[in-house]
């Protein structure tokens, strides 16, 4: 009988799965920004010992996502307009990056992963559920960074995409016409496909610059004051 040389399964911890589960309740807005988070209420909800639970909330105290206030506890972030624009600052250098090790000769391969996404987010738009649109988009930008094939993008951006979410609040989204968030995402696949560096780039800097302005004007709107959070 042949004999392998076979190497442990990984497995996610529980305090992995905890903080996953974490990430995308805030990423949803089922914690809301500025929500207290508590260790004993958690882990009687996931029915787990408190261990996990805290360790899960560490790591996402790490991560940016929650923040820890000495004698009040842990809560969920808030983004402030200045938050917002550092989000899509760094998203935009972090998607460059993506981009530059894509086009190395990756074009091909990632026009090929970013379809599904395209399909879903046409067909969340032809029902007008901006939600679903939403979800596609960031699966979209999910996929593109992994087709950069660096672990550090990937791990970089993670974050950042939960936080993108998070800005867009109950609204889910900043477009009237949700058909063109879907132009957007076709246009810069479409330049990726052809190995169009300088256009991909282009289009990606216009894309994070008209999602700040945007989500800074639905701020402004939603607070009645010019450039503060709501």
């Amino acid at each position: 009988m042949a004999t392998f040389d076979l190497e442990p399964v990984a497995r996610q911890s529980t305090a992995e799965l905890i903080a996953d589960r974490l990430r995308i309740a805030i990423m949803r807005g089922a914690l809301e920004p500025g929500e207290q988070l508590g260790e004993a209420d958690l882990a009687a909800k996931f029915d787990v010992s408190r261990g996990p639970v805290r360790e899960a909330m560490q790591r996402l105290v790490s991560e940016g996502l929650l923040h820890s206030i000495r004698h009040r506890g842990i809560f969920v972030i808030e983004l402030t307009v200045d938050d917002i624009e550092d989000v899509y600052r760094s998203r935009a250098a972090i998607e460059r990056g993506v981009l530059e090790r894509i086009l190395e000769g990756r074009c091909e391969a990632t026009y090929a992963a970013l379809g599904p996404s395209i399909e879903m987010m046409r067909a969340a738009a032809d029902k007008g559920d901006a939600a679903a649109v939403s979800d596609a988009d960031q699966q979209f930008h999910e996929v593109l960074v992994q087709s950069s094939e660096s672990p550090r993008l990937v791990r970089a951006a993670r974050t950042l995409l939960i936080e993108t979410r998070m800005c867009l609040g109950a609204l889910q989204t900043t477009y009237d016409d949700l058909h063109e968030q879907v132009t957007e995402h076709e246009t810069l696949r479409d330049a990726i496909g052809a190995g169009q560096l300088e256009l991909a780039y282009t289009l990606l800097s216009e894309h994070m610059s008209d999602a700040v302005t945007r989500l800074r004007h639905q701020r402004e709107a939603t607070s009645g004051t010019p450039g503060t959070a709501s």
